[in-house]
């Protein structure tokens, strides 16, 4: 079997491919002539910014996929040589991380004892750019993963516990508890607060969905890790979720159902490296469908030429997603019309060319919903001096809103206390 190589490629657009190759110059002077992935031809000119070689192509095959379900920072803190950043990555291949020198692959069967050591799952972030509360009802919504997500780390042990800690993005502790585990793979716990029992209920609606989960295993170590601070508001539940459907092979959304509710978007979004259209379909009645038709999940294009005058700012308060769908819910108006027309603005979004027309856009979406919801727009409420276009994101109130900004609005921001204010670039994968 010939020799391989894993390759990152830094786009026009500052997105990176992850490839694999068994001749890497020849590969790389075809994506420089556009005749590589469609990723790629799309966004040229393209530059070689990592590789690492095999003795083998279907190792270097493994190390693609590993790589391309990591988020852009972690991507990121390969390329840049920032180890310290990858500790799993350092664990599994020793002293190996050199962009340029040869790695020692394990054999087959090293790797299947390592596989059955640990196991390891990602999970990225979310930002819902239109249709929030109205999605719930059917409406088409477009939504973007974020570079900053969370993992998931599982390694047996050898005693009948599970071992629980949760590690935030400064790489502190900020919950741990325990269970015991029982021979049926249920779960006991010895110590707990509020967030143990609500972990508890995750595990009880898994063994719901997959009986056999857990059943008859010694014990595990379990360690999530986020790569955002908790309150921004980003997922830190619903990647979870899509993490411990991983390990458990269940559906994702059936766990999102029977654990936090919601539209589903977010999961989509975990599970996606690319924009989305996300629908709930739903017939006549207007009850949702039974089966696998129950939404609709479509990878799009949406690369904005305009995106250098897109931000993110959070407004320091992490809004209660259930808190804001209950009160959606609570309202009596007839919603079709508002769906109608916000499917409308999320089509046109997508093939929107024109920064002006983009900020329209946003404008009509936002005053929409806030009639749909009753609610002032943010920028109304805080923010109403400031010269540029401005939209709530997901349940209002809280978390990001998206900036369109002819200048850097930082400082605008800063002067308003608000301090977390990023690219379009920096958040979205």
């Amino acid at each position: 079997m010939p020799k391989g190589f894993v390759y990152i490629l830094e786009c026009s657009d500052g997105t990176y491919y992850t490839g694999s190759t068994i001749d890497l110059e020849k590969r790389i002077t075809e994506h420089k002539n556009g005749l590589g992935a469609n990723h790629t031809k799309k966004r040229l000119p393209i530059r070689l910014v990592y590789f690492e070689e095999f003795s083998r192509i279907d190792e270097a095959f493994q190390r693609e996929k590993q790589i391309q379900g990591w988020s852009r920072k972690k991507k990121k803190a390969l390329i840049e040589k920032n180890y310290d950043r990858l500790p799993d990555l350092s664990k599994c291949k020793n002293n190996s991380h050199h962009s340029n020198v040869v790695s020692t692959p394990l054999n087959h069967h090293e790797t299947a004892l390592v596989a059955e050591r640990s196991r390891s799952y990602t999970s990225n972030g979310k930002l819902l750019l239109t249709g929030e509360y109205v999605v719930l009802d059917g409406a088409l919504a477009l939504a973007v993963p974020t570079t900053y997500g969370q993992s998931l780390k599982v390694i047996p042990i050898q005693e009948p516990k599970l071992l629980w800690k949760s590690i935030d993005d400064k790489g502190n502790v900020w919950f741990e508890t325990e269970f015991e585990l029982q021979p049926d793979g249920s779960l006991k716990h010895v110590k707990g607060d509020e967030t143990t029992q609500r972990l508890l209920q995750i595990f009880n609606a898994v063994k719901q969905l997959n009986s056999n989960f857990l059943f008859n295993n010694k014990g595990f170590k379990v360690t999530t890790s986020l790569d955002f601070p908790k309150n921004w508001g980003l997922g830190t539940s619903s990647t979870l979720i899509n993490n411990m459907a991983q390990w458990a092979k269940v559906d994702p959304f059936e766990l999102l159902a029977l654990t936090f509710g919601g539209s589903g978007y977010d999961i989509a979004c975990a599970q996606h490296n690319t924009p989305i259209t996300y629908q709930i379909n739903y017939d006549e009645t207007p009850k949702r469908v039974q089966g696998n038709e129950k939404r609709t999940i479509t990878p799009v294009e949406f690369n904005p030429s305009f995106k250098a005058h897109l931000y993110f700012v959070y407004l320091n308060k992490k809004q209660n997603s259930r808190e804001g769908i209950a009160y959606y819910k609570s309202l009596a108006e007839d919603k079709k019309p508002v769906i109608l027309e916000i499917n409308e603005i999320t089509k046109q979004l997508l093939s929107c060319e024109e920064f002006k027309t983009f900020q329209n856009l946003i404008d009509t979406h936002e005053a929409l919903i806030s009639k749909v919801t009753q609610q002032k727009t943010v920028k109304t409420l805080f923010f109403n001096d400031f010269k540029g276009s401005m939209k709530s994101l997901g349940a209002w109130g809280g978390d990001f809103v998206l900036v369109c900004s002819e200048n850097d609005p930082t400082e605008y921001f800063n002067r308003k206390g608000f301090t977390t204010v990023m690219t379009y670039k920096d958040m979205v994968l």
